[in-house]
């Protein structure tokens, strides 16, 4: 399996605070953060996409344990 091919954010800056995407063999979407490259989570295109919309949108809403 050859690695992936990861993608950053437009947004990010140099340094340790960048989101990374890569697609999958199996068409899930892989997510890394910079400052733990090794961590990798993944997700769907439709469970991703509903997470931009949200915060697109603003009605993404806190976690509990933050309130």
């Amino acid at each position: 399996m050859s690695a992936p091919s990861w993608q950053k954010s437009s947004y990010c800056a140099e340094g340790n605070n960048c989101l990374s995407l890569a697609a999958s063999p199996d068409k899930t979407i892989l997510i890394q953060e910079s400052a733990t490259p090794h961590t990798v989570v993944t997700t769907t295109q439709s469970q991703l996409r509903s997470l931009m919309d949200a915060i697109k949108t603003g009605t993404l809403a806190p976690h509990p344990t933050s309130l």
